[in-house]
């Protein structure tokens, strides 16, 4: 992807080794927002061979404003067996609270869905937290529609280690 102005000062493009702190910080600030200011504990070392390591396992695309990382979407692929091709998941989408409103958002959305048009993948997906209004209302606006028959599932922890445990007895 080449870089895309946005504006005078901002940039849109692919994320670069550097760029890994300003990603972890968008990161903390998204904990923050979504309430678990606590919840973090990736580092730049991981983020980093996540993102950019010899087998990269994830992805991020970046707005750049005035030498500043202020908003991200990091994503990874996905692959339906129903439509035989991969799409894109949304991990996590950020702007920062002082730049919303300027496009920034609609601007990574828009460019993951460039990557799945071209690379021919049927899907871009992602979830909102059901309190989040603002974000709901964006990802209407901008023709996203709730898949309301599926709740998502998630194994971690104690419950994660107990499982894997048992599959090794």
């Amino acid at each position: 992807m080449k870089p895309i102005w946005i504006d005078d000062t901002s940039t849109l493009r692919e994320a670069r080794p550097d760029d890994a702190a300003g990603i972890l910080s968008c990161i903390h600030a998204l904990a923050v927002y979504e309430r678990e200011p606590d919840a973090v504990e990736n580092t730049v070392e991981l983020l980093s061979e996540t993102l950019f390591g010899e087998q990269p396992r994830a992805y991020a695309h970046v707005v750049e404003r005035e030498g500043v990382i202020v908003g991200i979407a990091i994503w990874f692929l996905t692959y339906s067996t129903w439509t035989g091709r991969h799409g894109i998941w949304l991990e996590d989408l950020y702007v920062d609270e002082a730049q919303r409103g300027r496009g920034y958002g609609k601007a990574l959305i828009a460019s993951l869905a460039s990557v799945c048009a071209e690379r021919g993948y049927s899907r871009l997906e992602w979830t909102v937290l059901d309190w989040n209004a603002p974000s709901i209302a964006f990802y209407r606006s901008i023709g996203a529609t709730p898949m309301d028959e599926w709740t998502t599932q998630r194994l971690d922890g104690d419950a994660l280690s107990s499982l894997a445990g048992a599959h090794h007895a």
